[in-house]
């Protein structure tokens, strides 16, 4: 339940935005003025991702695609490739879903109002007020996990962090400050709190430009706040993967289904349950392959959001590989096709 012991809001934003201009980092998609499409790119790359993995790929994505004319440009493999090892391709698909949209109904360019953000695929309400404040300053709050964290903390609220509930408890809350301030660097002040001061376990109080308005730092409680639910037990799956070389050295890729984990991606040849060597020829045989030539035998686990993949793999070498199959080679494995990394751990360094 929210504490019934009162924070100045108004003097805590004041105190962050300050804090932002003193000691903000200098990001690549950070500009005066500020790029919406930049701030859009940035704030997809940054979901499930460190702010320091995703630099390289954001400089690497705009020197391609430096405009949303020419992401929705972009052929499927060369956006894939773009995107490789940022995983959860989902959001890299939806980017270019709504570039179509904003090339073909807004001009070329993202819409100045938070609705018309929202109704756009791959963009949910942080995103929306992410968007919206920094590239617009629009008062609109951007409530992720990072900034609740640093909101149950500033406030002493005890109630399940996870629960919608909590993140539009918060998110009202936000709106009565946002009226009248730098919106731009109060959301940005926001997220680098949550990001580096106001960390999981053991967060760096000392550091906190608000730490004198904080209940749970007066109250010695940070590190028992928030308060979070257990998650709900990972989906496993075991599954048997097939590294399947030719006499030339290329690998079989497949194109995945249009639904379910890595939809549309190329992938390694699979099939459910874990195989024992006598059993991978009757599975081969559906492949139309009758003859291989075992090579080495491997395994491992990938863990997704919501399952995990317990992966048995038999890298094998035919003669030549179905029709409608995609052979690759090292060097297009390289520069064209977007290989997930799940199996990628599969695959012995030299052969990738």
């Amino acid at each position: 339940m929210p504490s019934s012991v009162s924070v100045d809001l108004s003097s805590v934003a004041l105190a962050v935005i300050s804090d932002f201009y003193q000691r903000g980092k200098a990001l690549p998609w950070r500009s005066n003025p500020p790029v919406p499409y930049h701030v859009w790119l940035s704030e997809i790359m940054l979901q499930q991702t460190r702010i320091e993995a995703v630099i390289p790929y954001f400089l690497r994505f705009i020197e391609k695609a430096p405009d949303i004319i020419s992401l929705a440009s972009l052929s499927e493999a060369e956006l894939f490739k773009l995107w490789e090892g940022l995983g959860y391709y989902s959001r890299a698909a939806n980017l270019q879903k709504t570039a179509k949209i904003l090339v073909q109904k807004h001009g070329c360019a993202l819409p100045r109002d938070y609705e018309a953000l929202l109704s756009l695929p791959g963009i949910g309400p942080y995103t929306a007020g992410a968007i919206s404040s920094i590239a617009f300053g629009l008062p609109t709050p951007a409530v992720d996990g990072n900034v609740l964290r640093f909101l149950a903390r500033l406030t002493l609220y005890e109630d399940n962090i996870l629960a919608d509930k909590s993140k539009k408890y918060f998110t009202e809350m936000l709106k009565s400050v946002y009226l009248g301030k730098d919106v731009a660097a109060l959301t940005q002040g926001l997220m680098e709190i949550g990001q580096y001061v106001c960390l999981p376990k053991n967060p760096r109080c000392e550091l906190c430009p608000v730490a004198n308005h904080c209940l749970a730092h007066r109250e010695k409680r940070t590190n028992a706040l928030p308060v979070r639910l257990a998650k709900k037990t990972r989906k496993k799956e075991d599954l048997t993967v097939f590294l399947i070389y030719d006499r030339a050295e290329r690998l079989a890729l497949q194109k995945r289904p249009e639904s379910g984990l890595l939809a549309n991606l190329y992938g390694l040849p699979t099939t459910s349950g874990t195989l024992c060597e006598q059993e991978i020829s009757k599975a081969l045989a559906l492949y139309g392959i009758s003859r291989f030539e075992l090579l080495w035998k491997t395994s491992a686990v990938h863990i997704f959001t919501h399952a995990e993949w317990h992966m048995t793999g038999y890298a094998l070498r035919v003669e030549a590989l179905p029709s409608d199959w995609i052979g690759a080679t090292k060097e297009e494995l390289s520069s064209i096709y977007a290989l997930p990394t799940a199996f990628k751990k599969l695959i012995p360094e030299e052969f990738l």
